[in-house]
C-alpha cells in the first residue's frame, strides 16, 4: 500500500510543530506500547521453570552447573539459592544426564578418599581415613532406603589390644532424616542395626543405636526385649496368627452372609517357650518264651578217679581196702531181676551249668516342644441381620437370623478354627444389625473453583491485562495526543487564515463575520495559543 507523499509530509510537519513537553510525551507513549508487547511475548514464550535439586552442597551445586552449561540447559536459582531450577520438560532429561556422570554426588565421602592417600602418611591418619570412607559408604547404603532422606553414621572403634580384658567392643550411632510422612517400621530398624553391624568387625548388634530426625529412639536394645518377653519377632508371629484366623473365618462366611455383613476377631494365645524331654522306661519281665536271648552261656565238667592206698603205712595200709558192698535187700517183686553191684574201685562225677541272659524291655524318649504352639483362641464373630427386600413396595428391610442359621454360622467357625473345648477355646457368635457408616458428603465444588476453570480464567485474564494496557496507552494517552496534535495544527492554521484576513481587510470584507467567529472559537477552545499569535504581533510590529 502507497503512502500519500503529502499526507506523510504534512504529518512531519505537523510532528515538528509540537512543543518539547508533546514530542517527550509521544515519545514515552510509543515506548510503553513497545515494552508492553515485548513483556507479553516473553510473558507467554518464557517456559516453565521447576525444581531440578535442593539443597545441594556447594561441591555438587558447582559441578552441576557447569554441566547444564556444557549441554546448554537454561537454570535459575529460587528460594535464595537452595534450589536449582530448569525448564519443566527438561528436568526428568536432565536428572537422567547428570546421573550418568555420577551427580550429585552428595556431602558424604566414602571409599574414594582413600584413593588420594599421599606418600609418607601416617598410620593413624591412614586409621581416620578409612574410618571415615566406612561411615560415608553407611550413610549412602542406608539413604538408599525409600523412607530415608539422609543418613549419618559415626563409628567408635576402639583401639586394639592384646590383652584380652583390656579388650573393647566397638559401637556405631546412626541418625536418620526421614521424608515427611515416612517411617521406619521394626523389621527396617532391626535391618539397618543388622546392616551396620555386618559391615563392622566385631560390633554387636546391641552396640547400634539408631535415632531419627526428631530425637526419637527407633532400636531398643536386644537384653531390654528380652527381658520384658517383647520380642518383635514373636509379636510379628502373633499378629499374623491371629491375621490368618480372621481372614479364614470372614473368607468362609462372606459367601453365606455377603459381604461387609460379619466381621471377626481373634485373640490367640501362643506358647513361645522352649522345652526339651528325655525319658528312660522299662516294661515289666516277659516270659522267656516271649523276650529275646542276649546271651547264653554252657559250661560241663566231667572227672574220674581210683581210690588208692590210704592211711598210716605199713602192712595193713598196704592192703587194698575190702570192696564195698551193699546192702542186699529183697526186690519187692520176687521175679524182677537184681542190679548187678559194682565192685569197681573206679568213680566218676559231671557238673553242667547254663546261664541265660535276656533282653531288658527299654524305651528312651527325646521331645522338643514346638515353638508357638496355640495354647488357647477366643474368637468373637458378629453376623448382620439378614437383607429382606420387598419388590412391590420397593423397600429393604432386615431381620434376625434363625437360630438354625446361626447354630450353621457356628459350626463353621469351630471348623474353620480347629475348636478345641480342651485346650480352653472359645467362640461367641452374635447376631445384631450393623449400624451404617455416616457417610460424609462433599459437595462438589462449584464451576469458578474447578482447576480446570481457574487455570483458564488465568490464561484469560493475563491476556485481558496485556490488551486492556496496550489499549490504554493507544486510546487514552496516544490518540488523545495525536487529537491535541491535529488540533493545534488546525488552530495554528485558522490563526495565520485569520492573521492574513486581518492584513487584507478590504479584500475580505465578505468573510469578516466568519473569520471573527473562527478567532473567537480559536480563543476559547486554546487561548495560550492566541495569546502566543498576538505576542508575535506585538514582537513584529516592534
Amino acid at each position: 500500500m502507497a503512502v500519500d507523499q503529502p499526507s506523510l509530509m504534512s504529518q512531519l510537519q505537523v510532528l515538528s510543530r509540537l512543543s518539547m513537553q508533546q514530542k517527550m510525551g509521544l515519545m514515552v507513549a510509543v515506548a510503553a506500547i513497545i515494552a508492553i508487547v515485548v513483556g507479553a511475548w516473553l510473558w507467554e514464550t518464557t517456559p516453565d521453570y521447576r525444581v531440578l535439586y535442593s539443597n545441594l552442597s556447594d561441591k555438587d551445586g558447582g559441578a552441576i552447573i557447569a554441566s547444564l552449561q556444557q549441554m546448554n540447559v537454561p537454570y535459575k536459582f529460587a528460594e535464595g539459592g537452595g534450589a536449582l531450577l530448569v525448564p519443566a520438560d527438561k528436568v526428568h532429561e536432565t536428572r537422567l544426564k547428570l546421573a550418568t556422570q555420577g551427580l550429585p554426588k552428595g556431602s558424604l565421602v566414602g571409599f574414594e578418599l582413600l584413593d588420594n592417600e599421599k606418600f609418607g602418611t601416617s598410620q593413624f591418619q591412614e586409621q581416620v581415613n578409612y574410618q571415615r570412607g566406612l561411615e560415608g559408604e553407611l550413610a549412602r547404603t542406608i539413604q538408599s532406603l525409600s523412607p530415608v532422606q539422609s543418613a549419618r553414621v559415626h563409628l567408635a572403634i576402639p583401639k586394639p589390644s592384646v590383652f584380652v580384658r583390656d579388650q573393647e567392643k566397638p559401637s556405631a550411632s546412626v541418625l536418620l532424616n526421614l521424608y515427611p510422612g515416612k517411617s521406619l517400621d521394626e523389621a527396617q530398624v532391626t535391618a539397618i542395626a543388622h546392616l551396620v553391624s555386618s559391615s563392622v568387625p566385631d560390633l554387636l548388634v546391641k552396640n547400634v543405636t539408631i535415632v531419627d530426625q526428631n530425637g526419637n529412639l527407633l532400636s531398643q536394645p536386644v537384653d531390654e526385649l528380652l527381658a520384658s518377653g517383647m520380642n518383635p519377632g514373636q509379636l510379628k508371629y502373633l499378629q499374623e496368627t491371629e491375621k490368618s484366623y480372621i481372614k479364614r473365618i470372614e473368607d468362609i462366611l462372606t459367601p453365606v452372609v455377603g459381604a461387609n455383613n460379619v466381621r471377626a476377631q481373634v485373640t490367640a494365645d501362643l506358647d513361645f517357650s522352649q522345652v526339651e524331654n528325655t525319658s528312660e522306661t522299662y516294661k515289666p519281665n516277659q516270659t522267656p518264651s516271649a523276650a529275646t536271648v542276649r546271651s547264653q552261656q554252657v559250661s560241663e565238667t566231667s572227672s574220674t578217679s581210683e581210690q588208692k592206698a590210704s592211711g598210716v603205712p605199713g602192712s595193713l595200709s598196704n592192703q587194698p581196702p575190702a570192696p564195698v558192698s551193699a546192702p542186699v535187700s529183697e526186690p519187692a517183686n520176687p521175679t524182677a531181676p537184681t542190679k548187678p553191684t559194682s565192685t569197681s574201685g573206679n568213680t566218676s562225677n559231671m557238673q553242667k551249668d547254663s546261664t541265660t541272659n535276656y533282653e531288658v524291655d527299654k524305651t528312651i524318649q527325646h521331645i522338643k516342644n514346638q515353638i508357638g504352639g496355640i495354647k488357647r483362641l477366643s474368637v468373637a464373630v458378629v453376623v448382620n441381620y439378614a437383607k429382606v427386600v420387598d419388590p412391590s413396595k420397593k423397600t429393604v428391610t432386615y431381620k434376625p437370623l434363625a437360630p438354625n442359621e446361626i447354630k450353621q454360622i457356628t459350626d463353621l467357625v469351630k471348623d474353620t478354627m480347629g475348636f478345641d473345648a480342651t485346650r480352653g477355646d472359645t467362640l461367641n457368635v452374635v447376631n445384631t444389625a450393623f449400624t451404617a457408616p455416616a457417610v460424609e458428603v462433599i459437595p462438589p465444588l462449584p464451576w469458578y473453583k474447578q482447576p480446570e476453570v481457574i487455570s483458564l480464567a488465568t490464561l484469560i485474564g493475563k491476556n485481558l491485562v496485556i490488551a486492556g494496557a496496550v489499549l490504554y496507552l493507544i486510546l487514552g494517552i496516544i490518540r488523545p495526543a495525536l487529537r491535541n496534535i491535529k488540533l493545534d495544527a488546525a488552530a495554528v492554521a485558522e490563526a495565520k487564515a485569520a492573521a492574513m484576513a486581518q492584513q487584507h481587510i478590504p479584500q475580505a470584507t465578505r468573510h469578516d463575520e466568519e473569520t471573527t467567529e473562527a478567532a473567537r472559537s480559536l480563543a476559547r477552545q486554546n487561548p495560550q495559543l492566541v495569546a502566543n499569535v498576538i505576542k508575535g504581533w506585538v514582537s513584529g510590529n516592534e
